[in-house]
């Protein structure tokens, strides 16, 4: 009995840490900014940013968790070496995500309380940092991403009750947007790479195999963990889509040229306090995502060296530390963010063309598995949309350095 409610924990903190890890600054500010620009046509973005990150989700934790290999020792097994390229792509877009995420809870803790922003990189980095000290980090982890989430979806509920956004109006461009589909495509780009892009991919995932929830007996529970990580983004970002939208169609505020278009947005909805609450979401969405990134992103280096498995929670608080050193020393790293969304971007095709090839290797996913040809061909499809789109997007990022 004891063994199962541990199981059961794990495959929910799995969910909450994917689903987390996703809900960042990020994730808050674009919503925010394309809501406002797209208005209620944006509920189809959502849609189909949803069914993408879903179909990838499920192809990329049924292997991963099968195997009970985490994604550089699959990408080895198809290709010697590869492992190594894509540990080090993640680890990297990881770091300087990371570093963004510091960002975001100081401007979380400058919002809620006022705190100058140099005292707020420390402090989130403290916080992050103090779950990782505890003696049973990861199940303190899982339990603290369960409460902040579930502190962000109340507090963003209380906001939908004030501004009572139109519901109706979101429902029906959610089917049948009234906006051109062309000028949608670089938003859906956009919440794709922020819901499955770089380490979030793999945060869950990882999460399952550290719990040793893997091989084709746990399908079932791998598959609803996977499912409900998707469910709880969306859940978040549907919300925050409502109670933004709410506010930019009876107020008529224009939050293209905001800094931070969320905080602004929960402020002319719901005034001062309303601004307050904008600050306690953000600090939640910052301290979760800095805790998965890191953990996530230090899954990958255990390839590099044995030491580092010994020792996961010191490299994990090094990783946070380094990561609130670096934003201490240059301030809002813009332009190394830039990179790292463009590095992004070619992740997930890389890591999910992976999966898909390790899916049709018997002498990797072993010789009873059956991947669903369903699965297959929809997670291929999604490899060659996000090719695409990535290829272009780190095209026309990379231009702009030069």
């Amino acid at each position: 009995m004891k063994e199962q409610k541990k199981s059961g924990g794990a495959l929910l903190g799995a969910a909450f840490l994917m689903a987390t890890s996703a809900i960042g600054p990020g994730f808050l500010t674009q919503t925010a900014k394309f809501t406002g620009q797209h208005l209620a046509s944006f509920g189809f973005v959502i849609l189909v940013s949803i069914i993408l990150s879903a179909i990838a989700q499920m192809n990329i934790w049924r292997v991963f968790c099968v195997t009970g290999l985490r994604g550089q020792d699959v990408a080895n097994k198809v290709l010697p070496g590869l492992g190594y390229f894509v540990a080090f792509m993640v680890a990297l877009g990881g770091l300087v995500f990371n570093i963004g995420n510091v960002g975001g809870g100081a401007l979380g803790f400058n919002t809620l309380l006022g705190i100058p922003t140099k005292a707020g990189y420390i402090l989130a980095g403290a916080v992050a940092i103090a779950v990782f000290l505890v003696k049973n980090a990861k199940s303190a982890m899982d339990t603290l991403t369960k409460v902040l989430a579930g502190i962000m979806i109340v507090v963003i509920l209380g906001i939908i009750i004030v501004v009572q956004p139109p519901v109706g109006d979101a429902l029906k461009n959610t089917v049948l947007p009234s906006e051109n589909m062309n000028t949608l495509v670089p938003a859906i780009i956009t919440l794709l790479g922020g819901t499955v892009g770089g380490y979030i991919t793999f945060a869950g995932a990882h999460r399952l195999i550290d719990a040793g929830i893997t091989g084709e007996e746990n399908l079932k529970e791998i598959n609803k963990s996977s499912i409900m990580g998707i469910g709880i983004a969306t859940v978040v970002r549907i919300l925050l889509f409502l109670a933004v939208l709410g506010v930019v169609v009876k107020e008529g505020i224009d939050l293209s040229t905001s800094g931070n278009p969320a905080a602004d947005a929960f402020r002319a909805g719901a005034g001062e306090i309303g601004y307050r609450f904008a600050g306690l979401v953000l600090l939640c969405a910052a301290v979760t995502s800095i805790i998965g990134a890191a953990y996530t992103s230090v899954s990958f280096l255990k390839t590099f060296h044995p030491a580092i498995e010994e020792n996961e929670n010191k490299v994990i608080i090094a990783f946070i530390a380094i990561s609130t050193l670096i934003i201490l020393l240059i301030g809002q790293p813009a332009t190394l963010l830039v990179l790292a969304g463009a590095l992004n971007g070619l992740i997930l095709p890389i890591t999910l063309g992976i999966c898909l090839i390790a899916a049709k290797k018997k002498k990797i996913v072993g010789d009873s598995y059956k991947h669903p040809s369903w699965l297959w061909v929809l997670g291929l499809i999604v490899v060659l949309i996000s090719a695409y789109l990535g290829v272009t997007t780190f095209i026309s990022n990379m231009s702009s350095f030069f």
